[in-house]
């Protein structure tokens, strides 16, 4: 595995797109697209591992898929379901912590029992943090915080005259987690979809026209490449900025 020193991102967030595409290029219906995007997971978690990243965050779910055609979304809570149950064990042996971000109230009651289970089960990992972002969306999860933050001030537990980005913080669904510092997105889209809006403010933004079911070790270090020269050349460009100033 290349190495970049000890340069490597805090917090990768993945915006997994491409599988119905990658499904349709090769006349198989999207589902197994979703199937094989949703074992790729495995792969994926396995070499952020390996590279020491502290948190991953993967975008599995947005509160925009619930107007997808029902038999899909039907499919996909039943994988995500699967991908729970299967892999609990095993990420409990890899030391990974298994997380889930977004709106549980909607989900089916087997999925959020299954999710709930694989937060219980490896809540004591330490290696990496595997947030799922199920039913998610970056502006609902920015008004729950507000609500959660008003109830807060209600509460005499925070002062409203002192509240900033760190008070706003400890309210969203990554409390206690850093921003991601580099935001993936395949399938050659260039837009965020409604994906950590408030947290990927200064993240640097990467779009690779791989498919996600495709997506390997050799694209996901391309990305922190392009991170790393960029943090360098901007880190180049700060000194001389300094040195002129």
């Amino acid at each position: 595995m290349k190495s970049f020193g000890s340069d490597y991102p805090c917090h990768v967030a993945i915006i997994m797109d491409g599988n119905g595409r990658w499904a349709q290029a090769r006349g198989l219906p999207r589902s197994a697209g979703h199937q094989v995007g949703i074992q790729n997971i495995h792969r994926i978690v396995e070499t952020c591992s390996e590279l020491g990243i502290y948190a991953l965050t993967l975008y599995a779910f947005s509160t925009e898929n619930w107007s997808r055609p029902q038999a899909e979304v039907d499919f996909l809570m039943r994988r995500l379901q699967d991908y729970a149950e299967r892999e609990v064990s095993e990420l409990r042996r890899n030391d990974v912590r298994f997380n889930v971000i977004g709106r549980r109230d909607r989900l089916p009651p087997a999925l959020l029992a299954a999710l709930e289970r694989a937060m219980r089960e490896t809540r004591d990992s330490e290696r990496l943090i595997l947030n799922l972002a199920v039913n998610y969306g970056g502006r609902a999860e920015i008004v729950d915080a507000t609500r959660s933050l008003v109830r807060a001030v209600q509460r005499g537990e925070v002062n409203p005259g002192q509240v900033d980005e760190v008070t706003f913080g400890r309210f969203l669904y990554t409390a206690g987690l850093p921003d991601p510092d580099l935001v993936i997105r395949t399938a050659a889209e260039q837009r965020l979809s409604n994906f950590l809006l408030w947290q990927s403010a200064l993240s640097f933004f990467w779009s690779t026209p791989v498919y996600w079911p495709d997506f390997q070790e050799a694209d996901l270090l391309a990305a922190v490449r392009a991170w790393h020269e960029y943090n360098e050349a901007t880190s180049r460009e700060s000194v001389y900025i300094s040195e002129k100033g």
